[in-house]
Formats: structure tokens, sequence, C-alpha cells
């Protein structure tokens, strides 16, 4: 077997290979991130037969998974290594030394040492996953910031506008209303027919003329500054979080589409769809990185934050939330979702109720239940079975 270790950097990463013996076949060198480099690293192994190379390197947030795809892609065997394992051997050294070149070394010994985990088509949609779900969590705090933003706009220029609508302004009728006619007087002065028609076409039929009555009337008589540039904000806002919402759907058929393709198992536990899986599956990655379930809850921040001192010993503990918060989130929300709909988890949810906890607090008991099936099904490859 000769091995590859590649030490990752952002503009130039560095390679050598080497053999189980301690043999150096190719000595450190360095290849830019871009096409010719990738293609100098592919000349330096051109020797080599594919089936005799293990490709390591570690595990250093984006900056290799253009490097890690296009390998797989060429039909390289790539092992992943987690950074703790090479830092280690470095401590074991009398020198304390630190290059990109002896970096490439400490990869390729921690790969003979440990034996790693080859790199699946498995672990390349867990990333992709994983950067659609993160892209998508933040598309959706952009677009509340953006409906806070039109509320306090709102409240300047037509404040009785957000009482007219009983479900608020954030309504496709309100909406289109506000993309035509965001002041007071605009409103005041339109003919009650074109209003009429504006809002029984906007709502399919739930407002028509005794609404577009009410709303004139309530425009003419706005306490709204009239100011018409906040108008302009109104409307702008209104565009931005339409294109947002647009995104988060084209974001969610991405996901499904890529779920359907990978037929996870977690699928097979009644409640958890493909958005809460996609989570869940692309916060996790590999599940051998987790020892125990213990470890996973500790990952996903559901952990108890253990207080005590001396003689002290806090009675009651909370959530550590100290891990991926978005896979915490997916986890409570799947928690809940899976106890609707199986009997066992739905027997645990209630039995926690009447041991006096709260609906969040037996949220996390559940979500504490959930995970460790999930850790058993991911490690033994296995369909949900509990009633």
């Amino acid at each position: 077997m000769i091995y590859v270790g590649i030490d990752i950097a952002k503009e130039k990463h560095f390679a050598a290979a080497m053999t189980a013996d301690g043999e150096v076949l190719i000595p450190p060198f360095g290849f830019t991130n871009n096409s010719e480099g990738f293609s100098l690293f592919l000349s330096k192994l051109g020797s080599f037969d594919k089936d005799d190379l293990l490709i390591g390197l570690e595990s250093t947030a984006h900056y290799g998974e253009n490097l890690v795809f296009y390998l797989y892609d060429q039909g390289y065997r790539i092992a992943v290594i987690n950074p703790i394992q090479t830092a280690t051997l470095r401590k074991a050294n009398i020198r304390k030394t630190k290059t990109d070149k002896v970096d490439t070394l400490l990869i390729i010994k921690a790969m003979i040492i440990n034996t790693p985990r080859i790199f699946t088509k498995t672990d390349i949609d867990s990333i992709r996953l994983k950067s659609l779900c993160r892209f998508r969590e933040k598309t959706k705090k952009s677009k509340a910031k953006l409906k806070i933003q039109l509320v306090s706009y709102v409240d300047v220029l037509f404040p009785e506008l957000q009482y007219f609508f009983k479900s608020g302004i954030h309504i496709n009728t309100c909406y289109e209303l506000l993309k035509k006619h965001s002041t007071p007087n605009d409103i005041a002065a339109l003919h009650l027919t074109y209003l009429g028609n504006l809002l029984q076409k906007a709502s399919h039929g739930r407002f028509g003329k005794e609404e577009a009555i009410a709303l004139k009337g309530l425009a003419k008589s706005s306490v709204g500054t009239g100011n018409t540039t906040v108008s302009i904000q109104i409307t702008q806002s209104i565009s931005q979080i339409e294109l947002l919402e647009k995104q988060i759907i084209e974001l969610d058929e991405t996901i499904k589409s890529i779920m359907l393709e990978m037929n996870p198992i977690i699928l097979t536990i009644p409640g958890i769809g493909f958005l809460n899986g996609a989570m869940i599956l692309g916060e996790i990655g590999d599940i051998s990185r987790f020892t125990n379930p213990s470890k996973l809850l500790a990952y996903a921040g559901l952990d108890p934050a253990v207080n005590q001192s001396g003689q002290f010993n806090a009675k009651s503990t909370r959530m550590s939330k100290r891990g991926s918060k978005l896979l915490r989130y997916a986890l409570i929300n799947a928690a809940w979702n899976v106890s609707l709909n199986n009997n066992t988890f739905n027997d645990y949810f209630m039995l926690k109720k009447a041991q006096g906890h709260n609906h969040y607090s037996a949220l996390g008991h559940v979500a504490h239940k959930l995970v460790r099936v999930i850790f058993k099904m991911l490690k033994d490859n296995v369909a949900f079975k509990l009633d």
C-alpha cells in the first residue's frame, strides 16, 4: 500500500507519498489550488496503480472540498483524517516542528497507525446536504430580519394596516397591495371597484368590496407620516422577501432530490421528512466519528450541563447548547413530529409530561431517545422497527 498525505491550505497544498515501511516515494512538494496544480498532483501519482494508493487529508473546513470531490471523481480512494490525530503525533516529537512539508508526512503516519475509513458517495452527499441546509438556515434568518424591518416601515407609514388583516401584514394580499400602493393617501384615492378587485384577486376571493370600503376608510383616517422615502423601503423589502422565499423553495427541491437519490434509512422513522432528515445527516456526517450516542448528544448540545462545586450539586440541569445549533434544532423538531406519528415515542413524551416536565423539557427527553435510535440505525445500517 502506498500512502499519499495532503496538507490543505487556501491557495497552495503540499503532498508526499510513502510506503507503510516508511520509504518516501515522493518527497513533499507543493501544488496550487487550481486546475494546473491538480494536474501536477495527478502527474506525480501517474506511475502508481490507483488500487495501490490511499490519499489522506485533514478535515479543514471547506478548503479541501474541491480537491476531495475532484479526486473522488477521478476514481482515487480518499480518507479524511481528524486533525487531532496528526496533532497527537506532532506532540510526540521531541522537537516542536510544524511546517506544511512535515505535516504531509504526519498525515501519512496517522493513516498507517489508525487505519482510516475510506471516503464514500454518502460522505459527498452529506457534505452537500450540510452546505445546502446551513445556507437555507441563513436565508431563513435573512428573510426573518427583512420581515421585522418591513413591520417597522409600515408602523411609520400606515400603522393601522397591520391590524386590518387578522394574519398581520405578512400575507400575499397585503404584499400585493403595498407593492402597488404603499401610502395611506394612495389607497384612500383608489377607485373602490379597483381596490375591491385587487384584494379579491390577491386573496383568491377571501376579500372583496366590503374589505375595500373598510380599508379606504382606514387609509383616510390614518396617522401615518406619508413619507415617500419609507414607501420605497417597503416595496423593496417586499421584493427581497419574495426573492428569498423563492430561493428557499429552490433549496428545498434540491435537498429533496439529493435525499431521494441517497434514500437514507433515517427516512424510515415516521415523522422525519426530507428536510429534517437532511439537516440531521448533513450535520452528523460520518457516524463513525462518534463512538457512542452520548458523544452524538454532546455534539448536538443536547447533553446536560453539569453544575457542581464542592458539596453543591444542582438539583436540575439544562441542556448545554454547545454543539451544532442546526442539528439541535432539527432533532428537537423531529422529536415532536416523531412523537405525533409513533406510539412508542408518544407514550414516552406523555410519560415525561406526567412526571412534571413542561412541553419543551419533555421534547428534550424525546430527542435524547431519538438520538440513540438514530445512532443505532446509522451504525448498523438498519431501518426503524419500533411501533
